[in-house]
Parts: structure tokens; sequence; C-alpha cells
């Protein structure tokens, strides 16, 4: 006798023969500075990607010379059986963080850098040794998604704690990891994803993947969903005329917000940060038809 199952049995089914989760990549990094230097050529804004480039470099010899400690047992296990993040960026953030960063600023100092981008790396040097809670305060701005303060230093700040979710996220036991509600938010850390990207190959082909920008983690959205509201009835997608077919604005009517996503198949080699950064055009003519980003670029801030 067969049993029939009921319809939550059969979600769950489904939820568990896809890999839901893909923790991030020792070389994350790396990949993202020779895609950022590929997309520096011919791009109006080639010389903030080629800094960029240097940048996510940096952040690869940092995140080899850098570890920080994962949450105890208790804390992990807590964190799964209440469906929370087991790497929280929200709350106290731990001052190893500064070590990611005096890591990433050391890999810089050997880097052909511009005289601003140089000056901004050697104030944060100097904050880092005379005043180290100022930066914490920074920090934690940047994680609330505040307004920053310093404009100039908010990358290199936010690549530092890139860095450090980042190795923590890639030693992660996916086990620990549950599946987090609302599942618009990175089931790692809690932060809001920066694009998605749908994936090719093996168990993933054909799935999209939600990115988070602070940890590299990527999580499983069904398509055709708002990756902010999660409405289906009101998802459309935009193109540049001209411009790669692996780029697309999925906007949605009813919060009237947008994120881009990028498609394996007709670009293998596409980075969310970095293709994100390298198709600003894109979110002008979004803006102009009255979308608002969902989420910013952590490499990219205003005052």
């Amino acid at each position: 006798m067969q049993r029939i199952l009921s319809r939550g049995e059969i979600e769950g089914l489904e939820r568990n023969a896809l890999p839901r989760l893909r923790l991030p990549s020792r070389e994350v990094f790396a990949e993202r500075a020779a895609r950022l230097r590929h997309l520096a050529g011919g791009n109006s804004l080639g010389e903030y990607l080629a800094l960029m480039a240097r940048l996510a470099q940096a952040q690869h010899e940092a995140l080899g010379a850098f570890t920080a400690p994962l949450p105890d047992e208790n804390r992990l296990s807590l964190a799964h059986t209440h469906g929370m993040p087991p790497l929280p960026c929200e709350g106290p953030l731990e001052g190893c963080w500064r070590e990611a960063l005096r890591a990433v600023l050391a890999a810089l100092s050997g880097q052909e850098l511009g005289d601003a981008p140089r000056a901004t790396v050697a104030r944060l040097e100097q904050t880092l040794s005379a005043e180290p809670q100022r930066l914490d305060a920074l920090a934690q701005a940047l994680l609330a998604g505040e307004e920053p303060g310093d404009v100039a230093a908010a990358p290199f700040l936010m690549a530092a704690l890139q860095v450090y979710w980042t190795e923590r996220a890639s030693r992660l036991p996916e086990a620990v990891v549950p599946a987090v509600v609302p599942s618009r938010v990175c089931p790692v850390c809690g932060s809001l994803p920066v694009a998605s990207v749908v994936r090719v190959g093996a168990a993933s082909d054909g799935l999209r993947y939600l990115h988070c920008g602070l940890c590299a983690s990527e999580w499983h959205m069904v398509r055709v969903k708002c990756s902010h509201c999660e409405d289906t009835r009101s998802v459309a997608y935009h193109h540049l005329e001209g411009a790669s077919e692996a780029i697309k604005a999925e906007s949605c009517d009813a919060c009237h917000s947008y994120r881009k996503i990028f498609y394996q198949e007709k670009d293998l080699e596409v980075d969310a940060v970095a293709d994100d950064l390298a198709s600003l055009t894109l979110d002008v003519l979004m803006g102009e038809a009255g979308y608002g980003r969902a989420s910013a670029n952590p490499l990219l801030w205003f005052a």
C-alpha cells in the first residue's frame, strides 16, 4: 500500500531534492578580481572597476592570511532551532574584523593605486591604530545600510567585512544553516542579496540563486518571483538593447523595486557583485522607469 503525501510533504521533498545553499568558495575574491579586470576594458567606469579589481585581489590575499572563530556548537544549535542565521550581521561587531581590515590594507600597500585611493588607505591605517572604535561605528553603519559618514572609505571597510564574513561562511557546516524565513534574506548572515544568478551545471543547472553581498553565500529561490517582496504576479524583465544577454533587471510592480539577474548560460564567468557594478547604465534606465533598487552593491556608496 502506498501512502499519499500531503502538499507540505511534497514541497519538502522538492526542497531537499535540489541544492538550496551554495557556501562561498575560498577563491571567490580571486575570481571576482579577474572578472573586474575583464569588465574594466572599454567600460565607462573602467577606472573604478580596475580599482575594485585591485581591492578584490587584496581581499583574496587577506582571506589567506586571516582566520576568525566560528560560533560554538551551542550558538549554532540555537540558531538552527529557531531558524536564525548562524553568522548574523546584526548585533555587536566582534573586534577581530579589524584584523581582516588590517590584512586588506596591507595587501593593498603592494599594489599600484591612484593618489586618492592611496590617501584613503593611509587614513584608514592611521585610524585603525589610533581610533579603532571609530571604525567599528562606521562598519556598523554600513552593515545597517545607513549613509556612510566617509564615502571614500566605505568600499574598503565593506571589503574587510566581506572577508570577515566570507572566511567564516566558507568553513561553516552546511547542516547548521537553517531554511531562514523570509527567504529574501541570506540564511547564513541575514544580509540582503545584491543580485541573483541562474546557474548552469550539475544539480544546480537552471536554478536561480540569490547572492549575498556580505558573506558570498548563495541560496535558492524559484524563478519569476520578486526577490524583495516575493510577489509572482507582476514580475517583468528588462534588457539593454545591444548589451550582453547575460544581464537583465527583474522588476516588480507590486513593490516597485528591482534587482539584476545574471545568466551563466549566456556568460559562464558572470559574478553578481562585479557584473552589477559594470552595468550601472541599466540602473539608470530602471530609475527613469520608476523602479528603485531593492538593495545596494556593497562596493559602491554615495553620499
